[in-house]
């Protein structure tokens, strides 16, 4: 006799569960790309937009936050989502992270995020800050896997050498490498010493490559770096929002090296050439200050003569006057020098030219 089987029996509740609950074990994380239709935000918050192809369309949702690049209908895209059921029964993506793909998405994304970022004066000349000459501590924010790197630290070494760099290894390209390279960004802008440079470096690679350095809270932590920056990412003709924010853009990791540090060998040449020239005027620059203070030594010497003369006719002036005071000069003119009391019986002492008497005051008559 055959058995009967009575089917299982769901609330609508238990059912959306079941379905959610095998979603998740089956398709935990989906890629998936199609173009973007009806897109809005709610409230600044909520984002919504439909992902279709020719053969179907998706509802998706996700908050603002997570919308990374700016994206308009029309866009081609790549979603990372989780499918699920809601409480109504629609079939919904949660979104958790979507980027454009295709050259003209890209390149739509990228002209949108830049006139946005250039209106905010992002890109302002007036902004950009210098680099030091020689820096002796720099950080460097790269795969330290990739040959964009080695070729960056090969340059340095050879042009300079001797200089402290501190590196961080992070994801260059891919859905996790913006929030690694803004870990990175932040980690060295807490240090208590900070660096002088910040180097942010990537090899080539293709327009979706590079779109990691477009990527908007990425860029904007470049902005606000307290480090001067330096970003060299991808060929010389590639241009990313990354480039434009820095204070200073390199055409490839090779020539942020140049950028950063001076050729040692080029500037002992040219330390020796300018010696070489300074040479012959330093020689005339000295031949010129001992003739002037040559100059300068006679024009001395001949200010003390005069005066000495000046100072030898005030002694002979005084020299003259003192030889009249001379008693033996006034004694020869016939006068005479009387010592003692000048009184009557006195005895007193005459000194002439000649002699010297004694005599006896007979008689004192007042003038």
């Amino acid at each position: 006799m055959e058995k009967s089987l009575n089917p299982l029996i769901f609330s609508v509740g238990d059912f959306i569960a079941v379905v959610n609950q095998t979603f998740e074990y089956a398709y935990p994380i989906v890629q998936i790309e199609g173009e973007v239709a009806s897109f809005k935000v709610n409230q600044g918050k909520y984002v919504f937009f439909d992902l279709k192809d020719s053969e179907g369309s998706i509802n998706c949702f996700m908050t603002v936050w997570q919308l990374r690049v700016p994206i308009e209908d029309g866009m081609k895209v790549i979603i990372s989502a989780t499918p699920k059921i809601t409480q109504w029964g629609k079939f919904s993506l949660t979104v958790k992270s979507i980027r454009p793909s295709g050259e003209g998405a890209i390149k739509k994304s990228f002209e949108v995020l830049k006139a946005k970022l250039e209106a905010e004066g992002l890109f302002a000349p007036e902004r950009k800050r210098l680099l030091p000459q020689i820096p002796q501590r720099i950080a460097v924010i790269s795969s330290t896997q990739a040959a964009g790197y080695a070729d960056f630290i090969k340059i340095l070494n050879d042009r300079w050498g001797g200089v402290g760099v501190n590196v961080a290894h992070v994801q260059v390209q891919g859905e996790g490498a913006p929030d690694q390279i803004i870990r990175a960004i932040n980690y060295f802008n807490q240090q208590e010493l900070l660096p002088e440079v910040l180097v942010i470096i990537r090899g080539g690679g293709s327009a979706d490559d590079l779109a990691t350095f477009n990527d908007e809270p990425l860029v904007r932590a470049i902005a606000g770096s307290r480090i001067p920056t330096l970003v060299g990412v991808g060929h010389e003709v590639d241009i990313t929002l990354a480039d434009l924010v820095a204070d200073v853009r390199a055409a490839t990791p090779s020539n942020a090296a140049q950028i950063l540090v001076p050729d040692k060998a080029e500037s002992i040449r040219l330390i020796r050439y300018q010696l070489s020239s300074l040479l012959p005027k330093i020689l005339q620059l000295i031949d010129q200050k001992k003739q002037s203070i040559g100059g300068m030594i006679n024009q001395i010497i001949s200010t003390i003569e005069d005066a000495i003369d000046d100072q030898s006719r005030t002694v002979a002036s005084l020299k003259s006057v003192l030889s009249q005071l001379n008693p033996n000069v006034v004694l020869a003119r016939g006068y005479a020098i009387v010592r003692g009391l000048q009184a009557v019986g006195e005895t007193i002492e005459v000194e002439t030219s000649e002699n010297i008497m004694k005599a006896e005051v007979k008689d004192v008559v007042k003038k």
